[in-house]
């Protein structure tokens, strides 16, 4: 399908994020420009996120979202030339939340369809953000944990969790301490708590497993080790700031490794991880002292969104892919490196 607004390169594109816990809707111009998105986040009041509840919040929250970004941004659906929606990676229910709403849209409108990888989202907005050109992404999120450099028209993986993804590491510990979800941000506000009491603080006696494997990370025996710290009567915030301190730096080592290796410069941080303050600052830290550039895009382009899908969905369109009704399912294993990259 190939509408004269997309063949002429105007119109808004329309970006629906659906693969976990948020659903938003967020656009970006005709020029490529983003515009902030409209979102709406489950969050219960135990336990994880299940796929199938998540899918209905989603469901649920759609047409409220929408209406509220068309309102906010002045605009109408025919000003829309292209929908472009997270195809995976994700959780099943979810995903395909988001794609029937993708398709119901396009069909309606009679625009274009173009389904995007969520993970090579993430680099895509904070590129487009940070001004960056050529980095090394540590992709730091809730369901995944990646070092990722593009090389010969993909974002090639170099390294990845074995196990468990940073984030969900931090959301189980923190559930563990009856913390609900999102349990992230609380352990960074009890490290603060701590190093605020204990300002010369050490590691001596809250030391945690190498989370190191190669160019991987497995953060499973980290976590173990700080519910086992937990036990033995260490205080809570003195735990939280272990765990971060130790999962950020194997983290940051592996993304050094991966500048070594590559030859590159910069460094970009992307994921919801990557509101938290102390790995940026431990990412900075690590790229002023090899004289590379380190970036970060605001957080709101961090955390899942969907003006992140709409800027993917700008570049993809407009470097002649789309995505037929028949090829429009999802894909919950998606990998990094199965999008190829024709844009600069």
């Amino acid at each position: 399908m190939r509408t004269a607004k997309s063949i002429m390169g105007e119109g808004w594109v329309l970006g629906i994020e659906s693969t976990a816990h948020t659903f938003s809707f967020g656009l970006v111009g005709p020029d490529g420009t983003p515009r902030p998105s409209s979102s709406d986040t489950l969050r219960p009041d135990e336990g994880g996120i299940h796929p199938r509840e998540a899918a209905d919040h989603h469901v649920e929250q759609s047409t409220r979202l929408l209406s509220e970004l068309l309102v906010r941004e002045g605009l109408k659906s025919s000003d829309l030339s292209t929908i472009a929606y997270s195809q995976g990676p994700g959780m099943g229910p979810c995903l395909r939340t988001g794609a029937a709403a993708a398709r119901a849209i396009s069909s309606h409108l009679d625009v274009d369809l173009i389904g995007v990888n969520h993970c090579v989202a993430h680099i895509e907005i904070g590129r487009e953000q940070c001004g960056c050109d050529d980095p090394v992404l540590l992709y730091v999120s809730g369901g995944n944990t990646q070092v990722i450099a593009r090389l010969d028209g993909r974002y090639r993986v170099l390294g990845e969790t074995l196990d468990i993804g940073i984030g969900n590491m931090l959301d189980k510990f923190a559930r563990g301490q009856g913390i609900p979800f999102p349990g992230g941000p609380v352990v960074e506000k009890k490290a603060l708590e701590w190093l605020k009491k204990h300002p010369d603080a050490s590691l001596e006696g809250l030391e945690l497993p190498y989370a190191v494997h190669g160019m991987d990370l497995a953060f499973s025996g980290i976590l173990g080790a700080a519910n086992r710290l937990i036990r033995e009567g260490n205080p809570l915030e003195a735990v939280c700031w272990s765990l971060q301190e130790h999962a950020f730096a194997a983290s940051i080592e592996v993304a050094e490794r991966a500048l070594a290796h590559t030859g590159k410069s910069e460094v970009l941080l992307g994921g919801g991880v990557a509101c938290n303050q102390r790995l940026r600052d431990m990412c900075e830290i690590m790229c002023s002292e090899r004289e590379a550039k380190s970036h970060v895009p605001p957080r709101m382009y961090c955390i899942d969104n969907g003006t992140m899908i709409a800027r993917l969905g700008w570049l993809e369109i407009k470097h002649g892919r789309r995505t037929e009704l028949m090829e429009s399912g999802v894909d919950q294993e998606m990998r990094t490196d199965q999008t190829p990259v024709s844009w600069p």
